[in-house]
Formats: C-alpha cells, structure tokens, sequence
C-alpha cells in the first residue's frame, strides 16, 4: 500500500546516524544522499529524513527477516542514542509476532519486527 515513508527533523545529522545504525541489522542502508535529505532502502529509498524546522513524531515498523535482526536493531537503537520502549520478545498482537521497540533521538517510537516462527 505504501510506497514509502519519511521523518521530518531539526537534527538531521543525528538522525541519519542514527538510522544509519539502526537499520543496518535490517539490511537496509543509505541509498540516496542530497542536502538536507537522506533516503534508506535496499535497492531504492523506502524510508527518508528531510531536514526541517521541527521534528515530526511518529511509530514506525521496519520488517526484519529474523529474531536475531530484531535483536541487532534493538542493541543498534539504544548503543546509538536511543531510549528503549519495549524490549525483543513475543508479543500478543499476532501469532509469532516478534519485536522490538525503541524511542529514537527525536521522540519517534520505532519498532523492528518478524513474523517468522523461530
């Protein structure tokens, strides 16, 4: 349904390290780069950070394709200035609903989630 997502920001350079960071264990990473915006992806920018006067506040779930990279973004998120908001484990919302949740610099909640049984 999506074609893609962004954050707006008034701490540009902090929030694309931090994402940097982040979606790495995800397998995601920094694919298109212009002043003042950045865009994250695997082939082509799904996600972008857009400098701004005032930061936006949002919840966003990044897919991950396993528990361990559920994991990996959690320890990523809070090694990199984020604040924890739930740690990796089952949750109720879906059978093999396995996440994680972390307030990023700006006062996002992000989640890394898998769907795969083990």
């Amino acid at each position: 349904m999506l074609d893609h997502m962004s954050l707006r920001t008034a701490q540009f350079d902090t929030l694309v390290g931090f994402y940097k960071a982040v979606l790495a264990p995800l397998g995601y990473g920094l694919v298109m780069e212009f002043p003042g915006a950045a865009g994250f992806g695997i082939d082509s920018p799904d996600f972008a950070i857009g400098q701004a006067a005032a930061a936006s506040n949002v919840h966003l779930a990044f897919a991950a394709t396993s528990r361990d990279a559920v994991d990996a973004f959690h320890a990523a998120a809070l090694a990199n200035g984020g604040k924890d908001n739930g740690t990796p484990g089952l949750r109720d919302f879906a059978p093999d609903y396995y996440a994680a949740f972390a307030i990023d610099p700006d006062g996002n909640n992000i989640e890394a989630v898998c769907h795969a049984s083990e």
